[in-house]
């Protein structure tokens, strides 16, 4: 069990039957009255981000998550299959509990797979993922302003902004958190 006074970012717990996971808390002591916690909590299930006030005494039981890293084999239509490196089962997951980073995922990357009592919610990639520039613009001289960039189209097919130096061919790192370019690979 958990109490509302000891909510921690990321922590998840069940509420009303839902899955919740806490986004973003505080503590509140209003001069006069009882003390609160608001919290934004996200139902992990569908998705949907609330924000509520609860009793810092209020008890929920802890939703333990489970999170499995598994290597994304191939998509067919609306499915994405997903091979689990221990019993080389594949598990198929629907396209929308992918998230919008994934399109910088290319087959055979380990991601992680969520899922609460067997069933899969969401699709984590990995943080940082190398991959290859297959179209931009040439970059000219001169065009040397702050941080100037310009789009290019990753070996995924997914669009990015990089830096005018960058040309067809380089490997690239990027944050799959942030979907922005951190160096050359």
């Amino acid at each position: 069990m958990v109490t509302a006074g000891d909510f921690r970012n990321g922590m998840t717990f069940e509420e009303d039957g839902n899955v919740m996971q806490i986004v973003e808390f505080q503590h509140v002591k209003p001069g006069k009255g009882a003390a609160f916690v608001r919290a934004k909590v996200r139902n992990v299930i569908s998705g949907s981000v609330v924000e509520k006030t609860y009793n810092p005494t209020a008890k929920f039981p802890t939703a333990f998550v489970e999170r499995k890293d598994m290597e994304y084999s191939y998509n067919d239509g609306d499915l994405y299959y997903f091979m689990d490196p221990e019993s080389y089962e594949l598990v198929p997951v629907n396209s929308s509990e992918l998230s919008d980073n994934f399109k910088f995922v290319k087959e055979n990357m380990v991601c992680k797979i969520l899922s609460y009592k067997g069933k899969v919610f969401g699709v984590e990639p990995p943080y940082f993922v190398d991959l290859e520039v297959t179209d931009t613009d040439p970059g000219f001289k001169g065009d040397t302003a702050t941080n100037a960039t310009k789009p290019a189209t990753v070996e995924t097919g997914a669009e990015i902004k990089v830096p005018l130096f960058i040309e067809v061919g380089d490997k690239i790192r990027i944050d799959t958190r942030t979907c922005e370019y951190m160096e050359r690979a």
